[in-house]
């Protein structure tokens, strides 16, 4: 798995985008995004792709009548995406073992790693969509969702598959919606 050796610094700088949700619906998330000064990424560049993620017509918007609204005001929101270092996801996730890899959500708090952010995993070959995947992953189990596993071989594979790990004879697939 490719690794960065970037070392964490547990401070964060939260954006200072605010963006409506891409559609009315009966629920809107509210959500901040902070980046860890050790991640050479803009929190303003961060947030602005993760909402491209999340109001995509492929994405969550409108699961159970859910959408998305980025804050600037931390104390307006629902949960954080913190996008970290790895040491520092593991410390954020435990007791959940992300030994220095993977993702995870813990409450309100959804916690990406920057080494997956930036490197992704074998599994993928395509920055973007692993992007799309690794935050529409975590954001589902916010939802409440848990793992699953391929349906059958050749199938897209469920977001919520361990896609990163391996694709099981299903096709990798970042979004839980396969139409608009």
């Amino acid at each position: 798995m490719p690794r960065s050796g970037l070392a964490g610094s547990n401070r964060f700088t939260a954006s200072t985008v605010s963006l409506p949700a891409a559609r009315h619906t009966t629920v809107t998330h509210t959500y901040v995004v902070k980046v860890e000064s050790t991640v050479k990424d803009a929190p303003n560049d961060v947030a602005t792709r993760i909402e491209k993620i999340l109001n995509d017509p492929r994405g969550w918007i409108g699961y159970h009548g859910a959408s998305f609204a980025t804050v600037s005001d931390p104390t307006q929101a629902e949960f954080v995406i913190y996008l970290a270092a790895p040491p520092t996801v593991d410390r954020m996730c435990a007791p959940v073992g992300t030994i220095g890899t993977w993702n995870c959500e813990q409450g309100k708090n959804v916690i990406l790693n920057s080494d997956r952010w930036f490197l992704m995993t074998p599994t993928y070959s395509d920055l973007t969509d692993y992007r799309a995947y690794m935050v529409n992953h975590e954001i589902g189990h916010f939802l409440g969702l848990g793992h699953v596993g391929c349906p059958l071989p050749g199938a897209r594979g469920p977001v919520m598959m361990r896609q990163s790990m391996a694709l099981d004879g299903c096709v990798r697939n970042a979004w839980p919606q396969l139409e608009g």
